[in-house]
């Protein structure tokens, strides 16, 4: 959709939380919609609707006076068979029934609460571009006896703009089912990753004594990976989104990236080598090039899932080249295979989320996950592929004049020691966190559900309570509540594995004093234990 239907269209919002209206007038107007009239009163929605003719409206469907679907009874009367007028409804209910209702009733889409600012930019453009289309279809419509050819050719731009529109949906929905895939399997993952990262970092103390410089390496490959991992899930359900501004970016020196991810990805492609009888050489090109500003983390997963595509598209062996080279004023790296190659629509579609040309082997999120890290780089991909000969990904990115590099912050650590209710579902990550409490001197009690730990607190004394959010008979934030009328002053860290996420929709009840999402290093844990009892004993000291 083009900025200027999006900056002229008039939007109204019905819904009876002040605090609703507030934050949809922020996020249109920090994309460019001024043209915004709002009421928190549903009675007012008719009258306000025939003065401001808007081209779009935001209803909430449970309020007081009047709920959504008997304003969408009134909007629709208000409404003429032949017009578009589309209404976007919000609401925390998605059954399959009050689909239906809203849907009868007149709605065209739905925002689900709470809000994705993202997504809400994103549906919203696509509604309000279909009723501009609308309505220049009946302006056209009105001239088609007198201007027939140029009617002709208006029809033509029109149906090239609808089939625009069509794919953006069609992607949107793509991404908003990868969203609703990842978010049901980061829990489970982050786990995984949380024990993957914790014995990694409690293996490499004795490593450095008694393991040889070979075992250290491969120790610090591993617990790297896990550590890029927890970017990837974090990252996720969000690849297409835009940077932030509060993304750390930094200069990164593309050659020590590409000389990393060959150490990385040796084990696939010199073991595929191994395994199935066949020959896979890495080389590797690399020239002088200047620092790009960026995440060397996000930029080692872009190259990693290159590698392992080329090693994919090769079944016979072949040749994978990684060369930099400076181009213009920025850097420019390049993956090439000797393997089979894409066709020109396979070529067109290949970064597309779930395209894959793997068949039952592929997720088709691998090159559709490069494509949204570059983006957020302000990079560009560009793709050579011919069949059976082999496939160029070139990716430029723009030169970078800082010189800052990124700075590890100085952990701070209790002058004291600790008795600690260290409660988690999994055994496994209880032991894990409990080593690493014990690392420091704390002293340790462990629970594997939320009634059980609540139990053991009221026997024994703790001074901090560790605690996940997912488990059988209380969950984490119910656990804090529950301990928090036992003794107010103990302070209770939230560890989950979708820590991001509910930092990323508010926080935490009161009873939480810190939320520490998995997976988490030693060191997360320790600065996480200190800010708790420092937030605590600044509270304490307040009152």
């Amino acid at each position: 959709m083009t900025t200027d239907y999006f900056s002229k269209a008039k939007v109204l919002i019905v819904d009876d939380e002040p605090a609703n209206v507030r934050l949809l007038e922020r996020i249109l107007g920090m994309a460019g919609c001024t043209h915004i009239r709002s009421t928190t009163d549903s009675r007012q929605a008719l009258p306000l609707f025939l003065e401001a003719e808007p081209d779009i409206v935001l209803l909430d469907l449970n309020m007081p006076f009047m709920n959504g679907f008997a304003v969408l009874e009134q909007l629709k009367a208000a409404i003429t068979a032949e017009d578009y007028l589309p209404i976007l409804i919000l609401t925390a209910d998605i059954s399959v029934e009050t689909k239906r209702q809203a849907l009868a009733g007149g709605a065209k889409d739905f925002l689900t609460k709470p809000l994705d600012h993202a997504e809400v930019i994103l549906r919203i453009q696509n509604l309000v571009e279909n009723r501009f289309l609308h309505l220049s279809m009946q302006r056209h419509n009105l001239d088609l006896e007198r201007q027939v050819r140029e009617r002709t050719a208006q029809l033509e731009e029109t149906l090239h703009e609808l089939q625009t529109t069509q794919e953006q949906i069609v992607k949107q929905e793509r991404l908003r089912a990868l969203g609703m895939m990842a978010g049901g399997i980061a829990h489970d993952f982050n786990n995984a990753l949380t024990m993957v990262l914790g014995y990694g970092e409690l293996l490499h103390p004795w490593l450095k004594e008694h393991g040889s410089p070979r075992e250290i390496t491969h120790l610090d490959h591993m617990v790297s990976a896990a550590r890029d991992a927890s970017h990837v899930v974090s990252r996720l359900r969000e690849f297409y989104r835009p940077a932030q501004d509060n993304e750390i970016r930094v200069p990164v020196d593309l050659n020590d990236v590409v000389e990393k991810v060959i150490s990385l990805t040796s084990p696939k492609w010199r073991g595929r080598s191994q395994a199935d009888g066949v020959q896979i050489e890495v080389i590797s090109h690399l020239e002088k090039i200047p620092a790009i500003s960026g995440n060397a983390a996000e930029l080692r997963e872009v190259l990693i899932n290159l590698v392992f595509n080329a090693v994919d598209a090769m079944p016979k062996g072949g040749v994978i080249i990684l060369s930099t080279q400076q181009e213009g004023d920025g850097a420019t790296i390049s993956i090439q295979d000797t393997g089979i190659g894409m066709t020109p629509e396979e070529r067109e579609r290949c970064l597309e989320p779930f395209f894959t040309t793997k068949g039952d082997h592929g997720t088709g999120l691998g090159l559709a996950v490069v494509y949204g890290t570059v983006q957020r780089h302000n990079g560009r991909i560009e793709i050579t592929s011919d069949k059976n000969v082999g496939t160029t990904f070139s990716i430029h990115f723009p030169a970078t004049s800082e010189t800052e590099t990124a700075v590890t912050p100085e952990i701070s650590r209790l002058d004291r020691t600790l008795r600690i209710l260290v409660v988690d579902d999994q055994e496994v990550i209880c032991e894990l966190l409990a080593e690493y409490l014990h690392e420091d001197g704390h002293t340790t009690g462990c629970a594997f559900r939320g009634d059980e730990a609540l139990e053991l607190f009221r026997k024994q004394h703790f001074d901090l309570v560790l605690t996940d959010q997912s488990m059988p008979g209380l969950n984490g934030e119910q656990l804090a509540a529950a301990i928090k009328r036992l003794a107010p002053d103990v302070p209770v860290i939230l560890l989950t594995g979708f820590g991001d996420e509910m930092l990323a929709l508010g926080g935490h009840s009161a009873e939480v004093d810190l939320i520490l999402g998995k997976p988490l290093s030693q060191a997360d844990l320790r600065q996480a234990i200190f800010q708790a009892c420092a937030k605590r004993s600044g509270l304490m000291s307040v009152a």
